[in-house]
């Protein structure tokens, strides 16, 4: 991929609503059931466009086991889920899930669905996936914390590593996104071999230190900000600029007439989402 940031173009009617309890009453009010069904734009002078008609391809095939278990973190055991990759996985991902408050857990549908693009193998990638509960979540020990989660983040990572011994993608949805973002930054983890970073529906309208940016400055990572472009907490000039002061190589993609959840967009977001990794990580 070449350096820089391309842009796809999105739809002028957004809709803003701000406030860190709009956004925890919206996280509460979704579903977080594993499944339900989901088209990309570009942002003039920023993104080039990603080809939307990647589709999975259809062929037969069986869902990896999945394994259940305790991870290692800073303030505990946390509840994880391993979706099992092929035998020959080039990559092994972790997906973080939005703000525990607002009922965010390892179960989002926006989470699962994003699993599903990373591990199963009609999307071509057959990673295996580590989806965990951050700290007083489920069955996670410790309390929710807002900046700490960082380190239970860093605890995937380094999970991953020690397990399959390959580079690494890093996505997460909404606080999730935020929490990945900053753990990617910090000085430990130029010990990671990330090779790609994932924010879908990255706040930008919420309040406190989790949502402020910018150390995108010094992230060299390859990142993918993926959004709708009627996200309520990210309107798209706020995610413009924020994917702008970014380092490069960056990509935004806004699907047009998705909101902060994808909600009735969730197959646009995973087509966006396979076609960038594929172009990413040849």
């Amino acid at each position: 991929m070449k350096s820089g940031m391309n842009a796809t173009t999105a739809s002028p009617q957004l809709k803003s609503q701000n406030g860190g309890q709009a956004l925890l009453a919206s996280h509460q009010a979704s579903s977080h059931d594993e499944g339900r069904g989901a088209h990309a734009v570009c942002l003039a002078n920023l993104v080039s466009s990603v080809p939307c008609n990647t589709l999975p391809i259809e062929q037969d095939f069986r869902t990896g086991a999945i394994r259940t278990f305790t991870l290692s973190g800073p303030a505990g055991p946390l509840e994880a889920v391993l979706n099992q990759g092929a035998p020959n996985a080039r990559f092994a991902a972790l997906l973080c899930h939005p703000h525990p408050l607002g009922g965010g857990n390892l179960h989002n549908k926006v989470v699962y669905r994003a699993m599903k693009v990373l591990n199963d193998p009609v999307w071509g990638l057959s990673c295996p996936v580590l989806r965990f509960n951050f700290r007083g979540t489920g069955l996670s020990e410790g309390a929710h914390d807002g900046i700490a989660e960082t380190g239970d983040v860093q605890a995937g990572m380094d999970w991953l590593e020690r397990e399959f011994r390959l580079p690494l993608i890093v996505a997460g949805f909404s606080f999730g996104a935020a929490m990945a973002l900053l753990a990617c930054c910090e000085p430990v983890s130029k010990h990671h071999d990330a090779r790609a970073l994932v924010a879908l529906g990255l706040p930008t309208t919420a309040p406190g230190p989790a949502y402020q940016y910018s150390f995108l400055k010094n992230l060299t990572t390859p990142k993918l900000f993926l959004s709708g472009d009627r996200d309520q907490f990210a309107p798209a000039g706020q995610l413009t600029q924020v994917a702008a002061s970014a380092a490069a190589p960056k990509r935004l993609i806004l699907i047009p007439g998705a909101d902060h959840f994808f909600t009735n967009q969730l197959q646009p977001m995973q087509r966006a989402l396979a076609g960038w990794l594929k172009e990413q990580l040849p």
